[in-house]
Formats: C-alpha cells, sequence, structure tokens
C-alpha cells in the first residue's frame, strides 16, 4: 500500500539499536549484587519493551521467583541504572540504519524518535551511536507523564512536528508500539527482529512490516 506521511516515529530499543546484550549484562550485574541468580540473556531480552521499571521488575522476580516488595525494587532498580550507564553506549545500530535515516532525511521526511527508555540513557545511546542527528525530537520514556502504549508521547510529538497523526508513521517492533500507533491514530510499520516479548506481532493489525530499515526506505520512496 501507498502511505502518504511527512513524519516518522522510530521505536530505538530493538528496532534501530540491538541493546539486548548490555542491558543483559546490567541486568545481571545487578542480580548478582542482590545475591539473586543471574539469567540467560535470552530470557532478559523477553522482558524489554515497556520501560526499566517494568523490565527491573521481571528480571527480579524471574530470579527470586517470587514478587518482589518495593523497597526490593528501588535498590534493584538504583544498582540496575548504575550499571547500565557503563554498558549503554556500547549497544549498535542494526545493519543499514543509519544510512537508512540519511535517506529518509534527505528525502524531507520529519524524523524523530520515540522510546520507553528513560532520557538519561536514550540520549547517550543516541549520541554514541551516531544516531542523534537524524532526529529533531526525541521523546523518552520519563520526557511526559505517559509512555507507549499510551499514546499521549505519539501526540506530542506530531504536535511539535506540526503535522496531523494520519501524515505519520511509527516503525516499531512490538504490541507495545502497535497499540500506540492504532490509538492515536498513526500508520504502523513493524519489523521482526526486535523485542516484543518472545511474540509474534500480528500483522493483521500493522500497515505494513518490512525485513529491516532498508526495506523501509525503499516502501517510501
Amino acid at each position: 500500500m501507498g502511505f502518504d506521511v511527512k513524519a516518522i516515529m522510530f521505536d530505538l530499543d530493538g528496532t534501530l539499536v540491538h541493546t539486548a546484550p548490555e542491558i543483559a549484562a546490567a541486568a545481571n550485574e545487578m542480580l548478582a549484587e542482590l545475591k539473586m541468580p543471574i539469567l540467560p540473556q535470552q530470557q532478559i531480552e523477553r522482558f524489554i519493551g515497556e520501560g526499566a521499571q517494568m523490565l527491573i521488575k521481571r528480571c527480579v522476580e524471574a530470579a527470586c521467583g517470587a514478587p518482589a516488595g518495593e523497597t526490593t525494587l528501588h535498590t534493584s532498580q538504583a544498582l540496575f541504572y548504575q550499571h547500565y550507564a557503563d554498558h549503554v553506549a556500547l549497544s549498535q545500530p542494526y545493519a543499514g540504519v543509519l544510512d537508512s535515516l540519511a535517506s529518509l532525511k534527505q528525502q524531507g521526511f520529519r524524523l524523530a524518535c520515540v522510546t520507553n527508555k528513560p532520557e538519561r540513557f536514550t540520549l547517550p545511546l543516541l549520541q554514541a551511536a551516531a544516531l542523534a542527528e537524524y532526529f529533531e525530537i526525541v521523546v523518552s520514556g520519563d520526557t511526559l507523564a505517559k509512555k507507549k502504549p499510551d499514546p499521549m508521547q505519539l501526540h506530542h510529538i506530531c504536535a511539535q512536528l506540526d503535522v496531523l497523526e494520519t501524515e505519520a508513521m511509527l516503525v516499531g517492533d512490538s504490541d507495545t508500539d502497535v497499540l500506540a500507533a492504532q490509538a492515536a491514530g498513526c500508520y504502523i510499520v513493524t519489523v521482526p527482529y526486535g523485542y516484543n516479548q518472545g511474540r509474534m506481532i500480528d500483522e493483521s493489525q500493522v500497515d505494513a512490516t518490512v525485513e529491516n530499515i532498508p526495506a523501509l526506505v525503499d516502501l517510501l520512496t
């Protein structure tokens, strides 16, 4: 199908950048300090996508096999943030992402990044991965009062870019992205390789799927 869009919003983790190895390393360093068993990277990868607090809660409860109290979660979050700060800038973009963003920007598309990752990690990652220059606006998980799957972040970006939601597209890797785009009234295009809690995305719920970000360029040009 054809897309008449002016703005493209990109999810970060699992869409533009492969962050799972660094997230898993920090999570396991957190668990080790808590004297809890470490977890396989693949298991931690299934916990990515709904923000750092949910990731931490899932890791702690999986490791200890029981619900985690508020005190434990508060301590865990501080430890995770401490360790992830040492790892975040090591994550690498997926193949073809940089060239694709450059091509889309050159063609006049307005580009934004929208993620549930806290800003303290989003901005250093974008800078280290040489992605920051392509985005007119970056909205992180703690920029606004709500985050994906709530549509607030997407509405905010459209307002800032002065485009209608019907002129905007979200590119993501998870059901969280699908729900946010549907609620906002934006197009939703998904990639199959990211972090969706181990589930396949229901292709009947999206406007298109692309193998990778370079394939998105082909879809739109």
